[in-house]
């Protein structure tokens, strides 16, 4: 909920300062280091490869085959990010508690029900021809990396694992084949159980005000359905790979992107802007790369237990993405045999689930047996004595581990090679922007997409015709070649047209990103100002509040337009700038009204519905009615924004003191990036960084959400990139904190202060380029 032109010059790096780390910890960090200059001997590589480092960190990888290619890019990856490769593959696996103790288990439990268990070859065939060849060739270079560090007299595991108490183990291909990679941004299970909890509490008529379904719809609950007692709590372990793993001190998405045509830029070729929103981690969630072998030479980034690149481009094309948002998982409530628990009903009858019995090894306890369920619909979830939920969702169908159909679009080289490679991209749903150096631009909205005959707002009865019937050709989902605007933009959205046949998604983000990106390039088109990279690195830090304007239009309507304590408030540009006080003061009003209106709805449970978005904050408030707001709803609504103006006040007063002059959005929203083994003693100051002030929230250009009842920024853009096909060495990138995740590096938080200013680096692709700004070389050797 509470989720320009910025200054050239850096922050100072006392901003970043933490207390000094102990002496032997910071010793063993470097003592730990990777080796990234000289030579390695890897046993598996075939042949010479060399690996030339540039000064902000970024791997350049020339190899003289594919498999050398990816070998090398999972020893490279390894180097930097093996520690939290380790937590991701774990994660997918359901073995966190291994290492993390009891408290794991829920989630390892949640995270084997969801795991993939149908045909391999179809699956590795999905994402393109050679996927387990690359997969294979990437685990390789993992595990021959490990057996370096681990060798009697070899250099030892990184600290983190030290600190952690753990060692790595072997990589196989089918672990980059995580189901829980991306499972955080395929809907919309929580969301049913969230309709559902609403329906039960509220009735139908006042929930319906709760939501802004588009297209706009009624929820729907099957005839004779229970739905009491169900919510999202339900399913707490629920969990993606992309969560921060605490270790303790003894051994929670979004995006923007646009392409140009190159009428409108000062080139003349297009431009592709791309900065996809994730958690705030540390290390960061993307890794960058260039890969250069015989049919590839492609740069960009991607998760680093992935091989590849995820987003970027090659010498032919450009591409980004954000998420579309497609409902891609359906709850079915299973009614349960009263005789024998292990039965579900059928229109056929009591029919017995399947039972998977599955080991955990728990640290510092005994080993947990657990027996997981599975109905006809998918694995059961959650349970009680009559009812079962068991999930449906598209990680059960081949082809649906996040990015990696990201491999056949690392070798497209023009429109009608994307377009059949679009049509790989399963998960997570996701609108692609292209751009070619030819000067075409377009954009295909990609996904798995069910066809259902409901709505998939609510959870429905296991019984009925509640039963999928295929899904929809990628050539039915939103697309659009050269349009004639001149660009496309999307921000999460919705993408898919008026009077759309298929029902696959009533919630989308709303459109104050887009409207803003929109906004922009529409004045430079009126204007005839050609855009440049440089105007992309303004738009994609913009921090102006579209719902911070609606509110000053808003009041404008009211009494209090004449109110002396809104006098700086009505004036204010509406930049949330870190060092604006009306900046402050409006995320904290708006947060005082989302409460106010979440108790209006319900004064028993209030801070379930007070989780609003400020268009339907908006909508609530531009036509006020009697149930919310008493007989004269436009005088009480009056009232309502007095009160919660007057208890914003209060709440500034704590949060920052009385003295309204030394209020700031920056010393309220502020991040922190926190490392999984933070917790032993000395180690929070060698790993962790910050706190960082920060400019804008959830619904700004530049988007820094916020969740819950913090101020703290948890998501955002930790990636950008803008790639300029007219001469690829004028891309522009910037990742934070930085490329490696090994304490001690150079490269461990060197991009931080970028990446806070709103600046960015070259994204260096000809050979040239980047051997001018190379600082470290590597040849790894067979």
């Amino acid at each position: 909920m509470k989720s320009i032109r910025l200054l050239i010059l850096l922050f100072p790096l006392a901003v970043f300062a933490q207390p000094n780390p102990k002496p032997d910890l910071v010793a063993a960090a470097h003592k730990a280091l990777a080796v990234v200059s000289g030579q390695l001997r890897m046993h598996g590589l075939e042949r010479p490869v060399n690996v030339l480092r540039d000064r902000w960190g970024v791997a350049h990888i020339y190899a003289q085959s594919q498999h050398d290619l990816f070998f090398a890019q999972g020893v490279v990856a390894a180097q930097d990010r093996l520690f939290q490769m380790e937590l991701w593959k774990r994660a997918g696996q359901g073995r966190l508690a291994e290492i993390l103790g009891p408290s794991a288990l829920p989630r390892d439990v949640t995270a084997r029900a969801l795991r993939y268990r149908g045909d391999m070859q179809a699956e590795y065939k999905s994402y393109s021809p050679d996927t387990q060849a690359i997969l294979t060739a990437f685990t390789d270079g993992i595990n021959s990396y490990i057996a370096t560090l681990t060798v009697p007299g070899g250099p030892g595991l990184p600290i983190e694992f030290q600190l952690a108490g753990f060692v790595p183990d072997t990589w196989h291909p089918e672990d980059c084949l995580n189901r829980m990679a991306a499972f955080s941004m395929t809907g919309n299970a929580v969301s049913e159980l969230e309709h559902a909890q609403a329906l039960a509490e509220l009735g139908a008529e006042k929930a319906s005000k709760l939501f802004d379904f588009d297209p706009a719809i009624a929820l729907d609950p099957a005839p004779r359905l229970d739905l009491t007692g169900l919510s999202p709590e339900l399913l707490k372990n629920l969990v993606g790979s992309d969560q921060r793993i605490e270790f303790p001190a003894h051994p929670l998405e979004g995006s923007n992107n646009w392409t140009i045509s190159g009428a409108l830029t000062a080139s003349g070729k297009p431009l592709l802007a791309n900065d996809p929103h994730r958690v705030m981690g540390l290390p960061s969630l993307r890794y960058m790369v260039h890969l250069v072998a015989p049919g590839w030479n492609v740069i960009g980034a991607g998760e680093p237990g992935l091989p590849g690149v995820a987003l970027g481009h090659n010498e032919h094309i450009a591409w980004g993405f954000t998420i579309f948002g497609l409902d891609q998982q359906d709850l079915y409530v299973e009614e349960l045999n009263p005789t024998n628990p292990l039965e579900y009903k059928t229109e056929d009858g009591w029919e017995k689930m399947e039972v998977r019995r599955e080991v955990f090894l728990v640290k510092g306890a005994p080993a947990k047996e657990v027996d997981l369920k599975f109905t006809r619909h998918g694995p059961v979830l959650w349970e009680d004595s009559k009812r079962a939920l068991a999930l449906r969702w598209v990680g059960s169908e081949p082809g649906t581990a996040g990015y990696l159909a990201s491999l056949a679009i690392d070798r497209v080289t023009n429109w009608d090679q994307f377009e059949a490679a679009v049509s790989r991209w399963k998960v997570p749903s996701e609108n692609l922007v292209y751009a070619d150096n030819e000067g075409n631009i377009g954009e295909h909205s990609a996904g798995l997409a069910p066809i259902r005959n409901w709505t998939g707002l609510l959870p429905v009865p296991g019984t009925g015709n509640y039963n999928w019937t295929g899904f929809v050709p990628t050539y039915g989902l939103p697309h659009f070649f050269n349009p004639k605007e001149g660009y496309v933009a999307t921000a999460n959205h919705k993408m898919i047209p008026e009077h759309y046949p298929y029902s696959v998604g009533f919630e989308w983000v709303p459109p104050y990103r887009v409207t803003r990106i929109r906004t922009v390039l529409e004045i430079a088109k009126l204007k005839h100002d050609k855009l440049t990279v440089t105007d992309m690195e303004y738009l994609q830090n913009d921090i102006t509040s579209l719902p911070a304007l609606e509110l000053q239009e808003l009041l404008g309507t009211t009494r209090l337009k004449d109110d002396p304590m809104l006098t700086s408030f009505l004036r204010w540009d509406v930049q949330l700038a870190r060092e604006s006080s009306d900046a402050a003061l409006y995320e904290v009003w708006f947060q005082q009204i989302c409460r106010a209106l979440g108790e209006s709805f319900s004064k028993e449970h209030g801070e379930r519905y007070a989780d609003l978005p400020p268009d339907t904050v908006r909508r609530i408030l531009v036509n006020p009615d009697k149930s919310l707001f008493g007989d004269n709803p436009r005088a009480g609504r009056d009232q309502f924004l007095v009160n919660t103006l007057r208890s914003a006040h209060q709440e500034l007063e704590r949060l920052l003191g009385p003295d309204a002059t030394k209020w700031s959005w920056g010393r309220l929203h502020q991040v922190t990036f926190r490392h999984a083994v933070d917790q032993p003693t000395g180690a929070k100051s060698l790993f962790d960084l910050g706190p960082l002030p920060r400019p804008g929230d959830e619904y700004t250009v530049n988007a820094t959400g916020a969740y819950g009842d913090s101020w703290e920024q948890v998501s955002g853009a930790s990636y950008r990139e803008i790639l300029d096909t007219s001469d690829w060495d004028r891309s522009v990138a910037v990742n934070t904190p930085g490329q490696s995740g090994q304490p001690g590096s150079p490269h461990y938080s060197d991009l931080m202060p970028l990446w806070d200013a709103g600046r960015y680096f070259p994204l260096l692709y000809s050979r040239k380029a980047v051997e001018a700004e190379t600082t470290d070389r590597l040849v790894l050797e067979p």
